[in-house]
C-alpha cells in the first residue's frame, strides 16, 4: 500500500461515525483453563519451597544477602548461597499487594493490575528492528521513537516497554534518550531499565519532575515499572537484585520474570521447568517484601522449550502454551497479578510467525494472565521487533479486546422488528435496523482486506505485510504527541544535558 493510499483510508475512517470502544481497561472474559489438577499444583508449589529451603539460590549482591539474612534466611557469603525458609516466603506473599494501581502520564491511561484484568504490551528488549522498507538492522533511537509512536496510537497496548535497544546511543547515556522518548511521545505507563542504581535513580528523577510530583507523591504510587529476569537456574545477579531493592524502596513496580527454557536452563518437563520458575519468582518476590513490605511486585514467568536439534528457543509451542496454563494456576495459588508472554521464533512475519504468536497469546488468555508482554511484533525469539508484525499482531489484540467488551443482547439487539420487516427470501441490507447500525456495528480491521479477489486485484494485489507497511508509515508520518508542559519539557532536557556533561551513568554489572 502506498503512503497516499494509507492517508486516504485514514481520512475516510476519520470522516465516518466512530465505534464507541474502550480498549484501555480490559477484563479477561475467559474462564481460566487448568493444565494440572489442584493437588499437582500444590505439589509443585511445595517442591519450589523445598528448592529454596534446601537447595537455595545464588544471590550475587551483598546487600540482597544481608536483607535475606535479616529476614531469617540462612546465608553463606563464601558461596553466595541463600536458603530461604518457607515461612519467609509465606510472609512475603502475605504483604505483597494483590492489586496494583499504576499512574500513567494521563489519568485515562491509569491501570489497575489484579487477577482478572488484562494488559497488553508489544515486543520488548530486542537488539534489532526490521521492516520491509529498511530491512533488518541494529535497533536505533529512531526505531524506538517510531515504535513508541505506534504503541501510543493504539489503546489496546496499555504500557510502553523497551521495544528495541537504541544501540546508536552509548550505554551510559541510553537511558536518558529512551526515557525522554517515553515521556514526550506517550502518556502511557513507562518502563525503566534496572541497570544499576545510578540509572534507576536518573529514571525516577526524570519521571518525578516531568510529572510535577513531590518525592512523597512519587513514592506513594507506582508511576513506572521494570522487568526483573532471574538467571536460571537459581541465580539472582547483581543488577537484577539491586533493581528489586531500588524499585521496592521507591514504591515502583517490579515484574519478576524467570526466563526458563525447558531442556536448557530448566528441566526438560513442563512440571520441572515450572517448579524452577516458581521457586525463582518466589525468591525475588520475597526480596522485595524484605526491602519494603507492601512493595508492588508482579509475579511472572516466561517458560517455553528449545529445539532439541539446535538448542534454539522455540515459542508458540504446545509446551509454551501448557507452561502458561501452569503459571496461571500458580499465580492464582499465591494470589498475585502476573505476567506472561507470547512471541515467535520465526525469522520473518509469515504464517509461522502468526501461528506461533497467536498460539502463545491464547495460552496467556486461557491462563488468565494480567500482563501479556511480547504480544505484538516479536520475531526470532526476541532478537528482532518487526514494524509490520506489530501491526498485524495488533489486529488480533483488538479482536481479543472486542471479545472482552462482551456482546449485548438487549431487546433491540434481538431485532424482532427487523425480522418482522424483512419477508422470506428478502435481505437485511436495507432494513431500518441495519441502516441505524451498519457504520458502527462491526469491528473495523486495521490491516485486513475483506474485499473480493477481483477488487483486491484491481487495487494492486497488496498482501497483509505490505498493507501493514502503509499503516505504520501513516502513523509515524502523521503522529501527534500528547500535550506537554513546555517548561517541564525544557527542564527534562536540561537535566539530560547536565547529567550527560557529568558523564552519565554507566550500567552496573
Amino acid at each position: 500500500m502506498s503512503r497516499r493510499r494509507g492517508r486516504d483510508r485514514a481520512r475516510e475512517a476519520a470522516a465516518a461515525p466512530q465505534r464507541n470502544v474502550d480498549y484501555r481497561n480490559l477484563k479477561n472474559p475467559f474462564p481460566p483453563m487448568n493444565a494440572f489438577t489442584e493437588d499437582r499444583i500444590e505439589a509443585l508449589h511445595e517442591a519450589s519451597l523445598t528448592v529454596l529451603e534446601e537447595l537455595g539460590i545464588k544471590v550475587l549482591l551483598p546487600e540482597a544477602r544481608k536483607l535475606f539474612l535479616a529476614g531469617g534466611a540462612t546465608v553463606d557469603d563464601a558461596t553466595e548461597m541463600v536458603f530461604i525458609g518457607r515461612e519467609m516466603v509465606e510472609a512475603a506473599l502475605a504483604t505483597a499487594p494483590k492489586r496494583i494501581n499504576l499512574r500513567a502520564g494521563a489519568r485515562h491511561r491509569d491501570l489497575t493490575l489484579e487477577l482478572g484484568s488484562l494488559v497488553f504490551q508489544p515486543g520488548a528488549g530486542a537488539p534489532h528492528a526490521t521492516d520491509l522498507v529498511r530491512g533488518r538492522r541494529p535497533g536505533s533511537l529512531r526505531d524506538f521513537q517510531e515504535m513508541v509512536k505506534i504503541t501510543q496510537s493504539f489503546d489496546v497496548l496499555q504500557m510502553v516497554p523497551p521495544l528495541v535497544e537504541a544501540q546508536d546511543i552509548p550505554m551510559h547515556l541510553r537511558h536518558y534518550a529512551m526515557t525522554e522518548t517515553e515521556l514526550l511521545l506517550s502518556d502511557k505507563v513507562p518502563f525503566i531499565y534496572s541497570r544499576g542504581t545510578p540509572q534507576v535513580m536518573d529514571g525516577f528523577e526524570m519521571i518525578r519532575d516531568f510529572r510535577g510530583l513531590s518525592d512523597e507523591e512519587f513514592h506513594g504510587q507506582s508511576h513506572c515499572y521494570t522487568i526483573i529476569n532471574t538467571n536460571s537456574p537459581r541465580v539472582l545477579d547483581m543488577p537484577m537484585a539491586q533493581g528489586l531493592i531500588d524499585f521496592a524502596r521507591a514504591g515502583q513496580m517490579s515484574i519478576v520474570t524467570p526466563f526458563t527454557l525447558m531442556g536448557a536452563m530448566a528441566p526438560i518437563t513442563v512440571a520441572g521447568a515450572m517448579t524452577l520458575s516458581h521457586a525463582e519468582a518466589l525468591a525475588a518476590i520475597t526480596l522485595t517484601q524484605l526491602t519494603k513490605p507492601g512493595a508492588p511486585v508482579c509475579y511472572g514467568t516466561f517458560t517455553s522449550n528449545v529445539d532439541m536439534k539446535s538448542g534454539a528457543p522455540a515459542f508458540g509451542t504446545p509446551e509454551h502454551f501448557t507452561a502458561s496454563l501452569v503459571a496461571g494456576q500458580l499465580a492464582r495459588r499465591v494470589g498475585l497479578p502476573w505476567r506472561c508472554a507470547g512471541g515467535s521464533a520465526a525469522n520473518t512475519n509469515d504464517a509461522q510467525a502468526a501461528n506461533e504468536s497467536q498460539f502463545g497469546l491464547w495460552g496467556c488468555l486461557m491462563a488468565g494472565a494480567t500482563v501479556v508482554i511480547h504480544s505484538a511484533g516479536w520475531l526470532e525469539g526476541g532478537l528482532t521487533v518487526s514494524f509490520e508484525k506489530i501491526i498485524t499482531d495488533l489486529e488480533v489484540l483488538q479482536m481479543v479486546a472486542e471479545l472482552c467488551a462482551g456482546t449485548p443482547a438487549t431487546d433491540a439487539d434481538i431485532a424482532l422488528d427487523a425480522l418482522r420487516e424483512v419477508q422470506p427470501s428478502g435481505h437485511f441490507f436495507g432494513a431500518s435496523h441495519t441502516m441505524e447500525r451498519y457504520q458502527t456495528q462491526f469491528y473495523e480491521p486495521v490491516v485486513a482486506d475483506w474485499s473480493n479477489f477481483g477488487t483486491w486485484t484491481e487495487r494492486g494485489s497488496v498482501d497483509a505485510n505490505h498493507r501493514a507497511t502503509g499503516v505504520w508509515q501513516n502513523i509515524v508520518d502523521n503522529f501527534t504527541p500528547p500535550p506537554q508542559d513546555e517548561d517541564r519539557v525544557a527542564a527534562l532536557r536540561d537535566f539530560i544535558m547536565r547529567r550527560t556533561e557529568e558523564g552519565g551513568a554507566p550500567p552496573e554489572s
